[in-house]
């Protein structure tokens, strides 16, 4: 009988049968076709050189003395979790019951010997369709996967700044206030926005605007030394920085950081009448959580701080729980006996 043309891409095919004459005869009709041939007299020489190189179709004989064919496709079923290899069972017997059986085992088709070559090969065409399919399903699950992912960072970022949006930052306040309860360690949170922020859009144009959120933005994230520290854009020109494991005194340091963080960049301001650079006003809230602590809380003590620190002058940063802002904490420190000028730098936080 003259064979039918062989299947487009050549396949890897284990053949485990424990009659030699079996396997040889398969193994002639497959390479005739091109196909690359794995042979096994036994389930645990099948196991090891299924392991070993993985093919792409079993042909596998349910009669072998020892363990026979449906506990070997157990056990290769067993060894690829999360993969599939096509397992097609070749028996003399065609019985329901034996399909039956050699399905539950983890099969997919059923041959009859003496095998057919017309019938072989079709089924090889049949299989490697399906398989073709899967890895097509694969491909396009790992593609969604991809997109949702992406999306998910999308509608987490502000596009303007690249910093965390609205959205994250409250995710990631309630992520970081439970992190800190189970911890027993001080979180801090501040809110700030840039001084007169209308002026200069009024005076500069939304563009140069823009920019200049973009480069407060870059300003902010710089000052985030820390891992664990992040900055995001709270709305319009209003910024929020979470800052776990931080201290109501390490929290005033970092706000004078970040204040000459701001200075040392020197960003004009066209329209101000704080400065004649950008400058930002800022409200710090410390806590060391428990219970009865809540995001919202903190966002509102924060908030509170902020329009305190407008309210005397802008250009500083108010603490909620110190009750003093980085200007009057500066003149104190200034006062103190033997006191030495200086100013902390960002990493000092």
């Amino acid at each position: 009988m003259q064979s039918p043309p062989s299947t487009p891409t050549p396949l890897t095919i284990l053949i485990v049968d424990d009659q030699n004459a079996t396997r040889v005869a398969l193994t002639a009709e497959l390479d005739r076709s091109g196909h690359r041939v794995l042979e096994a007299d036994s389930a645990e020489w099948a196991l090891e050189l299924f392991r070993r190189y993985r093919p792409d179709l079993v042909l596998l004989d349910v009669e072998m003395p020892g363990h026979d064919g449906y506990w070997t496709a157990r056990e290769m079923r067993a060894a690829e979790p999360g993969g599939w290899t096509p397992i097609i069972f070749l028996s003399q017997f065609k019985q329901d019951e034996d399909v039956w059986k050699g399905i539950e085992a983890g099969g997919d088709d059923y041959l009859i010997k003496p095998v057919s070559a017309m019938i072989l090969h079709a089924k090889l065409r049949a299989m490697q369709r399906l398989a073709q399919m899967r890895t097509r399903l694969v491909q396009m699950s790992e593609e969604l996967r991809a997109a949702n992912a992406q999306l998910e960072e999308l509608s987490s970022v502000d596009a303007l700044t690249g910093l965390m949006n609205r959205r994250a930052l409250d995710a990631r306040l309630q992520q970081e206030l439970e992190q800190a309860r189970r911890d027993g360690k001080p979180l801090t949170l501040m809110l700030c926005d840039v001084d007169h922020f209308k002026r200069y859009n009024d005076a500069a144009g939304h563009v140069a605007g823009d920019a200049c959120l973009r480069r407060v933005g870059q300003l902010l994230k710089e000052t985030c030394r820390r891992p664990s520290d992040c900055a995001g854009r709270y709305g319009g020109e209003e910024f929020a920085l979470i800052l776990p494991n931080t201290p109501r005194s390490g929290a005033m340091t970092y706000a004078r950081a970040l204040m000459r963080t701001m200075e040392l960049a020197a960003i004009p301001h066209p329209d101000s009448p704080t400065d004649s650079m950008i400058t930002l006003s800022g409200g710090i809230t410390t806590c060391l959580p428990d219970e009865s602590t809540s995001a919202e809380g903190l966002i509102i003590r924060a908030d509170d701080a902020l329009y305190n620190a407008k309210s005397t002058g802008r250009n500083r940063f108010f603490s909620y729980e110190m009750q003093m802002d980085t200007a009057e904490q500066r003149r104190r420190a200034s006062a103190a006996p033997g006191a030495a000028p200086s100013e902390p730098g960002p990493g000092n936080a």
